[in-house]
């Protein structure tokens, strides 16, 4: 973590005893076996990809951006660059379809989820793990926080690369606070029903899930 908290006011919820599936050992053993093989077989693609990158537009193959992450701790996530521009501020814009900001490679590495990967190294570190909510930026932090009262409790375990609520369908953009909602309650279920049973699940249905990614852009 790089330091930095969420609002005094949501402190005494953040920091209540931490549920099950932030804690379990047997979790975090298969997020760091999991994340270290996928690295070693998704290098090349990785490397080809940030020096397609590099060549289409200036700036670093690498994005870095401060995510919400475990109990209420802040966290640089790792992605591919796939903008013209880099954000992260209080006027955060979320990528909408046909976002002009996005470069061409850009459109292929969102629309295969390629731009993830590089989060496989946030995993391995521990400030996420391979399944769990999806953090948000800061500046969407503050501002769902402030519109819905159970918010931060999507952070009561690790972020994840995959989650409850992307196979469910609720990834990509949140165009209204009430689209945001019904991501968090998904989180929301994930966390109170936790089981590794579950973790196995969801990643069954992340592979069809990205095969059909309508809202990925």
């Amino acid at each position: 973590m790089d330091g930095g908290s969420y609002p005094e006011l949501l402190a005494p919820k953040i920091r209540a005893p931490l549920p099950k599936v932030a804690l379990d050992l047997r979790k975090r053993a298969l997020d760091i076996v999991a994340s270290a093989l996928l690295l070693a077989l998704f290098a090349p693609l990785l490397l080809l990809a940030a020096l397609l990158i590099k060549l289409e537009s200036p700036g670093p193959a690498l994005f870095r951006q401060t995510r919400g992450g475990l109990d209420g701790g802040r966290f640089q996530i790792l992605k591919l660059r796939t903008m013209h521009c880099r954000e992260d501020g209080p006027e955060l814009t979320q990528a909408q379809r046909g976002d002009a900001r996005v470069t061409r490679i850009g459109k292929l590495l969102r629309a295969t989820s390629i731009d993830e990967l590089p989060q496989l190294l946030n995993v391995l570190r521990g400030d996420m793990s391979m399944i769990g909510p999806r953090p948000h930026a800061a500046a969407h932090d503050d501002y769902y926080g402030a519109r819905i009262p159970e918010y931060y409790s999507r952070y009561r375990t690790r972020p994840g690369l995959t989650g409850w609520a992307q196979v469910k369908g609720l990834r990509g953009g949140t165009q209204t606070v009430e689209a945001m909602r019904q991501r968090v309650q998904a989180d929301i279920d994930y966390i109170q029903t936790w089981s590794i049973l579950k973790d196995a699940k969801i990643v069954l249905l992340t592979i069809p899930s990205l095969l059909v990614a309508e809202n990925a852009y």
